[in-house]
């Protein structure tokens, strides 16, 4: 997200100056808006007053400020108003999984040493569970509040990342719930929950303020010369509509977030920021956002000096605001708002209405109550930062991500007793900064792979090579330890100088020399052999997979400050891994012929390409979508399900007098169209263990619709022979529905088939 280091860097320090409130937090004692206990004649202005509604407070403030004091509170170094008193405020604070360092209104300090850091969001999210993924973020807005509380960070924390994991080369994709669009906007309405809820259940508050990002088609950050700066993502109305704007969608109606941010590439040759039609058009008009839109940090900088979109500063400062954005990260509108206006670019109004949404978003969040001991969260504090509680959760999460991809009898779980040593090789067995990923903060503390591993065996450790690059390789020294071991586990993969913001990856095999030691230290290996790969997205591991010497592998993401320990639990059999794959491993291939600046999700046989992900791709792949093995085997049997469901159109449609082979998704057409599929699943292993439920559908194949696509999924746990129900709510029009090349929902006619595991049910639908 955060642009050049020299630019953050000045932006870090205008924050730090300008902030009374951050300058307050350095000193131990944070200053508060309309604090009315240590200042009473603010009882005087009715935008102290909160038994007012917040839009009556909100016009009362503005129609105080003076039009430089309104351009001041447009950037995320907000600008004190000292006359009422209000303190300067910082909204860059970042959660992406975890209270982060990156925001510059974040600190840490000996107060709030550390935070919680969870596993990567592309590990959580293979745990498929709505209730993980809201439950971290309630704790996340919990340690967030108490450092607020502190005067260690603001309320306003720019996550999650809810863009599609289109392309394996990404490298931020590890930040995202990866593919699938179902997937990810339920990530994103769970975690957009968690954040912002209040346990009081008040819906007009906010406990933190949440933001999706980035609005939208961003998935390129420096690919072979391109970089997210200059590229402009050409994109169908299609794609737009079925693969990369239902997140968004899905976070602004369904999670009722506070706020978008815009990104840095252009879509069809206009810049995000500066595009009226999604902004106003879509964001704050189809969709209704109650919040802020801001710019991704000195995305209107890049507007100027990489897209070249105007000619000066000013107009693009008013571009932006006209387009919708209310809060720039950055000081373009800091500086040349004001230019803007009087050169009759913008109107103050423009400026009001920006300036008013930013700051109904703090009084939503009850910044302009005054001291929050006073409030809701005003009890927390230090003690309810990294609490046992919220670290085991980090271990539980890290747990059910992790995922089995191979795994041959008598290889995992291993047997502690079994074991007189075992054998721990690889450069990512002792990570620590690695397990994380990017845009995390100061964890409470780490368990590495090899720390974790220790504390149940005997273990010998050879680091094979000197980092995840391996140039160079310890072959004689692995190969010697391997082959006295009674069990083998090779953590290798990558980190953060192969893939992560603007890095994207050319190759997707395993770096350097990785997969020579993988296949020598397998040849000399007596027992289990299990390839542990560490990375945020997937990997061209065909020839471990092929390879009978290994054993087992498994996944584990950037598994967060626990990971150590949560990969034992697997290891050792104390845990049944339940994780499957959020997005394809593709081969090596796939990427020798893909340009990653091709948008088109769907397959072009002119042009050979293949199309992206699981819905559209037509090729081989290493594993696909939704894979991952458990220590126990489930059966599906299909309880219910109708065979027609039939759509009753009013009397005189065309539809009654010629042949449809599709109807208009409509709302009067789709009213109660909502059937039940009912499943029995039962537990056919030896071991209790968690068991995650898919339910695709396969559409008839009209306007190049998707091959498969995720309707819904459950997650279960059940003991050794237990059985459950599970029940899906079908909605014809939003689940069985395709989008046409204009953009359109329509619902296809004819036989829809209804995917299970191996369990297929055709269902036939007609008017």
């Amino acid at each position: 997200m955060a642009a050049n280091p020299h630019v953050l860097a000045i932006v870090f320090i205008l924050s730090v100056l300008s902030s009374q409130w951050m300058y307050a937090a350095a000193q131990n004692s944070p200053l508060f808006a309309c604090d009315i206990d240590k200042d009473p004649t603010l009882k005087k202005f009715s935008f102290c007053d909160a038994s007012l509604d917040i839009k009556t407070r909100v016009n009362d403030l503005v129609k105080r400020l003076t039009l430089e004091e309104k351009i001041g509170n447009l950037v995320n170094n907000a600008t004190s108003v000292y006359r009422l008193r209000i303190p300067g405020y910082g909204w860059w604070s970042e959660a992406l999984h975890g209270v982060s360092k990156t925001g510059p209104a974040t600190f840490f300090s000996s107060l709030v040493p550390g935070a919680t850091s969870f596993p990567q969001v592309i590990l959580t999210a293979a745990s498929f569970n709505e209730t993980l993924f809201r439950t971290i973020g309630q704790v996340v807005s919990t340690e967030a509040r108490a450092m607020y509380n502190m005067g260690l960070a603001g309320l306003t924390f720019w996550s999650p990342n809810v863009n599609i994991f289109r392309d394996p080369r990404w490298g931020r994709g590890q930040e995202t719930p990866g593919e699938d669009p179902t997937l990810t906007s339920k990530y994103a309405v769970a975690y957009v929950q968690g954040l912002q809820e209040r346990d009081d259940g008040d819906k007009k508050r906010l406990k933190v303020g949440a933001c999706c990002k980035h609005y939208t088609a961003y998935d390129v950050d420096n690919w072979n010369g391109t970089d997210r700066y200059h590229f402009n993502a050409v994109v169908t109305k299609q794609d737009m509509e079925d693969t990369f704007q239902p997140p968004f969608k899905s976070c602004v109606l369904d999670g009722n977030v506070a706020s978008v941010m815009c990104s840095y590439n252009e879509v069809n040759g206009k810049p995000t920021c500066g595009d009226p039609d999604l902004l106003k058009g879509v964001i704050r008009g189809k969709w209704k956002l109650n919040g802020y839109v801001s710019s991704d940090c000195d995305s209107l900088d890049v507007m100027l000096t990489s897209h070249h979109w105007e000619k000066t500063p000013e107009e693009i400062a008013a571009d932006a605001l006209n387009a919708g954005v209310d809060l720039n990260c950055g000081n373009s509108l800091r500086l040349h708002t004001e230019g803007a206006i009087k050169a009759g670019l913008v109107k103050e109004s423009v400026v009001d209405r920006a300036v008013s949404n930013n700051f109904e978003t703090l009084m939503r969040l009850g910044v302009f109550d005054g001291n929050p001991s006073k409030q809701v969260y005003g009890s927390l504090g230090p003690k309810d930062v990294c609490t046992p509680t919220n670290q085991e959760l980090a271990r539980e999460a890290a747990r059910q991500g992790i995922m089995l991809l191979k795994n041959t009898p008598g290889s995992l779980p291993l047997m502690p007793t079994s074991i007189k040593f075992l054998a721990v090789i690889g450069p990512n067995a002792t990570a620590t900064e690695t397990m994380i990923g990017n845009y995390a903060g100061v964890p409470c503390q780490y368990t590495t792979p090899l720390e974790g591993l220790s504390a149940s065996v005997k273990t010998i450790y050879e680091p094979g090579c000197v980092n995840v690059n391996c140039f160079i390789v310890r072959i004689t020294e692995a190969k010697k330890v391997a082959a006295e071991a009674d069990a083998v586990v090779l953590v290798m993969g990558s980190d953060l100088s192969i893939e992560a913001e603007t890095i994207d990856r050319i190759d997707i095999t395993l770096p350097g020399q990785q997969s020579f030691l993988v296949s020598e230290v397998a040849s000399v290996s007596r027992g289990p052999m299990i390839l542990v790969i560490m990375s945020g997205g997937g990997m061209d591991i065909q020839f471990a997979k092929d390879n009978p010497n290994v054993t087992s592998i498994l996944w584990v993401g950037f598994p967060g400050e626990a990971g150590g320990a949560a990969l034992a639990d697997i290891v050792f059999g104390r845990f049944n891994p339940s994780g499957r794959l959020p997005m394809t491993w593709y081969p090596q291939s796939f990427v020798e012929k893909v340009a990653m600046t091709n948008m088109n999700m769907r397959p072009d046989l002119t042009t050979g390409h293949p199309g992206y992900t699981y819905r559209f791709y037509k090729g081989e792949t290493v594993y696909p979508f939704g894979h991952g093995l458990s220590y126990s085997s489930h059966a599906h049997h299909l309880v219910k399900a109708p065979k027609f469901v039939s759509i009753p159109l009013e009397e005189g449609h065309v539809c009654w007098s010629s042949e449809c082979k599709l109807l208009d998704a409509l709302e009067h057409v789709c009213r109660n169209l909502v059937f039940e599929v009912k499943l029995r699943v039962m537990n056919v292993g030896n071991m209790e263990g968690s068991h995650i439920v898919f339910l695709f559908s396969s559409p008839p194949t009209i306007h190049d619709a998707p091959q498969k696509k995720l309707l819904d999924f459950r997650k279960v746990v059940l003991a050794s022979r237990e059985r459950t129900v599970v029940s899906f709510k079908v909605d014809v029009c939003n689940h069985l529905s395709v989008v046409d090349e204009d953009g359109n929902k329509k619902v296809p006619l004819g036989i829809h088939v209804l995917h299970v595991g191996d369990l297929q049910h055709s269902l036939n639908i007609k008017i």
